[in-house]
């Protein structure tokens, strides 16, 4: 495990985590991931709402009186969407694709860095692929296999 600090500003210190997962592991931490993936996932819902509510109010109104505040919310979301994505992150997964639900957990398999893959839906980590295959290349992991950290 390895531990690194980003020091913004004097009042803001932000403590990042590095780990190679387990199966074991990542399948333990999935429920806390879960959790943490549908709430960034409900921010981006709310941001493509906002978008939509500013874009009727560009194409019905010329009023700043409406846009404006609209404007200010769209940027409000945005910035406690991308705190959520933070914070599903630094549980040590890789967000591939909030909007199809693809999150990787840095693994080992004997010495290569893998993905432990996960899709929206599954209920526990059951794929790997290489660090250059994505999500097409995923590959089901052995019961017995035991090369995984």
């Amino acid at each position: 495990m390895m531990w690194t600090l980003k020091i913004f500003n004097k009042d803001t210190l932000i403590l990042n985590m590095f780990i190679f997962f387990t199966t074991n592991e990542a399948n333990t931490a999935l429920p806390d991931v879960i959790k943490k993936y549908e709430d960034a996932l409900a921010k981006t819902n709310e941001i493509k709402k906002i978008e939509k509510q500013l874009q009727m109010s560009i194409s019905s109104t010329n009023s700043f009186e409406e846009y404006v505040p609209l404007k200010q919310t769209l940027n409000s979301a945005i910035t406690k969407f991308y705190e959520s994505l933070e914070v599903l992150e630094n549980t040590g997964v890789v967000v591939k694709s909030i909007e199809e639900g693809l999150l990787d957990f840095p693994s080992k398999r004997f010495d290569e860095e893998i993905w432990l893959c996960w899709k929206y839906g599954e209920t526990e980590i059951k794929f790997w692929h290489e660090k250059d295959s994505g999500f097409m290349g995923r590959k089901p992991i052995e019961v017995s296999d035991d090369s995984l950290v």
